[in-house]
């Protein structure tokens, strides 16, 4: 037995050669190392399992349910560079020449930095503002000022409009349909107290997971994340409070008028995997197989509306998920997205009454399975790879062993599950018409 299987779980991907290392530490905080030998790039990410659709929760100290806005948890991530010395701990990280950043998404917050050299100065500031908050009421003031024009930036964004559309098609209670950044009415409501209370119930380690990819030893680099550990009580599981969500979508269709050169079109099919989640990454890939035979780059469909001026790119295809939600997402660009909806619902019934194309099938699906090794290849990609999917409760090495269960006949089946006209939505974002100034006429 090696001194590395004392302590730590070796996980190794035969398929890709590749191994990561899990080590659950005694104030519950996962830690996950995926050493990557001769690489001189080093990346780590840090991540509570606190994002916008956690705004209902029992608190464990009192026992009593608390309510948030919208908007807390980005406005959380938002304050925590700022140190009681007046730092700016994301100033002090890019002043030693690191790339570093924060995000908060709909189930996880992370911060995080990539670099190639001064790795353990940076660690020391990473471990440092995250285990240290300072919430004054000056402070939070003057960041509701910042982040109400962040939230003015993303009310001016199509995409981004188009997307939450989308959600609100999908959905009628579920939280992700919130805008993560909340409204400037919802955070105006924000104050210290509220946020140390969230800071002492979500940012407690065994709430988190942190992970390294690089050239390191295992042992090392998990010694080196210990000595700069607060010492923190152990902890139970958080209470996270959800609205229930109909099966049903909430409605058909959304449209907006916006600035845009041409009219952008996300289409939806709402997914219910609650009693399904233990196969949540076979359903993952064999929608991403049934997504490229629909409308990828090589499919019949794409090029009839490439070549008829339908589409003029291959659209994003995505398939979004956690324990709470889960939909199917297509999105692109089109100057008529009636037309390319009414396309793909055609063929998606043609799909569903045919047999699979076994040889198209395979094909496609070597190509994601190639996909997905290359993303072992980048530091960065490895890292949010792993911290996303142990969020979801997945190991990533999960996606490359499951591609041997997944045939025609069961991505078939996924097919008629959720590619269903009754749980289909289009959100549209298109042209603001209006009348040109005499200054804009051409002459």
């Amino acid at each position: 037995e090696t001194g590395k299987e004392k302590f730590m779980r070796e996980i190794e991907n035969k398929n890709i050669k590749e191994k990561c290392y899990m080590e659950k530490l005694e104030n519950g905080l996962q830690v996950i190392i995926i050493p990557k030998k001769e690489i001189q790039k080093k990346y780590i990410i840090w991540a509570t399992k606190f994002g916008s659709i956690d705004n209902t929760f029992i608190d464990s100290t009192t026992g009593e349910k608390v309510v948030i806005p919208d908007g807390v948890a980005h406005f959380l991530e938002h304050k925590m560079f700022e140190q009681k010395n007046g730092v700016d701990s994301l100033y002090v990280l890019m002043a030693l020449g690191l790339d570093a950043n924060a995000y908060t998404t709909n189930d996880h917050t992370a911060y995080l930095f990539e670099c190639t050299d001064h790795f353990y100065e940076g660690l020391d500031e990473l471990m440092d503002y995250v285990q240290n908050p300072y919430f004054t009421d000056q402070n939070v003031e003057k960041e509701k000022g910042i982040i109400g024009q962040e939230i003015g930036m993303y009310d001016d964004d199509p995409g981004w409009q188009l997307y939450i559309n989308a959600m609100d098609c999908l959905y009628e209670k579920n939280t992700i349909k919130v805008d993560t950044a909340g409204t400037v009415e919802t955070i105006s409501g924000i104050n210290p107290e509220m946020l140390y209370k969230c800071y002492n119930t979500f940012y407690h380690p065994s709430n988190m997971v942190l992970t390294v990819a690089g050239d390191f030893e295992p042992e090392a680099i998990l010694a080196e994340i210990k000595k700069r550990l607060k010492d923190n009580e152990v902890r139970g599981e958080i209470t996270r409070i959800y609205p229930e969500e109909k099966l049903e979508i909430n409605k058909k269709y959304a449209e907006k008028e916006m600035e845009v050169s041409l009219p952008l079109f996300m289409i939806g099919f709402k997914d219910n995997i609650k009693d399904k989640y233990n196969e949540v990454v076979k359903r993952h890939i064999a929608i991403e197989i049934i997504l490229n035979m629909l409308i990828g780059k090589s499919s019949n469909l794409y090029n009839e509306l490439y070549k008829e001026g339908y589409l003029l790119s291959q659209p994003d295809l995505e398939y979004e998920f956690g324990n709470e939600y889960s939909h199917v997402l297509i999105g692109g660009q089109s100057k008529n997205p009636q037309k390319v909806y009414e396309k793909i619902a055609e063929k998606i019934q043609e799909m569903r009454n045919n047999n699979i194309n076994v040889q198209e099938f395979e094909r496609i699906k070597k190509k994601i399975y190639g996909d997905y090794a290359v993303e072992y290849n980048n530091v960065a990609d490895i890292g949010r790879m792993f911290t996303s999917d142990y969020i979801k409760g997945i190991n990533s090495f999960e996606y490359m062993d499951k591609f041997e269960e997944i045939d025609a006949e069961y991505a078939k089946q996924v097919l008629k599950e959720i590619f269903t006209e009754d749980k289909m939505i289009m959100s549209v974002i298109c042209l603001l018409y209006t009348s040109p100034s005499p200054r804009d006429k051409r002459q």
